[in-house]
């Protein structure tokens, strides 16, 4: 198993991780399984009232879709399958609130997990970014679900600049993408403590202020995730020339900001 869930009855919030240190908590199709399976269990399951999701290891949040998933695609070019897809709550029709958690590094695919978190606490050490761009691809969902939660030029910046730069967590709070900035080591806690709150609250009306709050949303995301596979398939590099890019990428040090 890839991905860990804790719950604690007393208090009605269940702890999601991803289990993945050692790959830096990159979703592979396994782990992309068990997202969607575990969504839809609580789901089902009335202990539990609010959700933190989190990753282990404290270097990464998660850095989007593991580089070694093979992901089969169907050769008509009217299709096009994206395993990350349905890896988030809300597309799995959970409307329990889900808090996410973050220290270190979150970036690319991981904000599929982020756009789709009611809100976000950071810890101090944690840092986002959209590599696409860099790899010769085009950043489609994290785009529409980023322009969401941020102001449109923050999002073109962090999407345009790639590799080049490093949103800090101080910064992610100043644009709004970030609720709570805590010290190194403290979004876990900070997000329980947020959870219990809620959980604490009437479950019917928690669960419809977050089915509206999304609805408010859910027009925009839908025309923009219908373009996506379009502007995907013409603007991505062949995958050989991606992985050329990605091994041979500069080794600098990205600015921080």
């Amino acid at each position: 198993m890839t991905l860990r869930v804790a719950t604690d009855e007393d208090t009605g919030v269940a702890v999601v991780t991803l289990d993945r240190p050692e790959r830096l908590n990159a979703v592979d199709l396994a782990t992309a399984a068990e997202l969607t399976d575990a969504w839809r269990a609580l789901r089902f399951d009335d202990t539990v009232r609010a959700v933190v999701l989190t990753g282990a290891g404290g270097r990464a949040f998660s850095t989007g879709l593991d580089r070694d998933a093979a992901v089969p695609q169907p050769t008509s070019p009217y299709s096009q399958d994206d395993p990350l897809i349905a890896i988030g709550p809300k597309t799995n029709d959970l409307w329990k609130p889900v808090i996410a958690a973050v220290a270190g590094m979150a970036c690319g695919g991981a904000f599929y997990l982020l756009g789709e978190a009611d809100f976000v606490v950071a810890d101090e050490t944690a840092s986002f970014f959209d590599p696409h761009t860099s790899y010769g691809m085009v950043s489609a969902y994290e785009s529409v679900l980023m322009a969401q939660r941020m102001p449109y030029g923050e999002v073109a910046r962090l999407v345009l600049m790639g590799n080049a730069e490093r949103v800090s967590a101080r910064r992610a709070y100043e644009v709004g993408l970030v609720s709570e900035v805590t010290a190194a080591g403290g979004a876990l806690e900070a997000a329980v403590r947020c959870a219990t709150v809620i959980a604490g609250y009437p479950a019917d009306g928690v669960q419809g202020s977050v089915r509206a709050l999304w609805a408010a949303k859910e027009a925009a995301r839908e025309r923009g995730y219908g373009m996506a596979p379009h502007l995907i398939t013409l603007g991505n590099l062949p995958a050989d020339r991606q992985s050329e890019l990605f091994a041979n990428r500069p080794r600098t040090t990205p600015r921080i900001r």
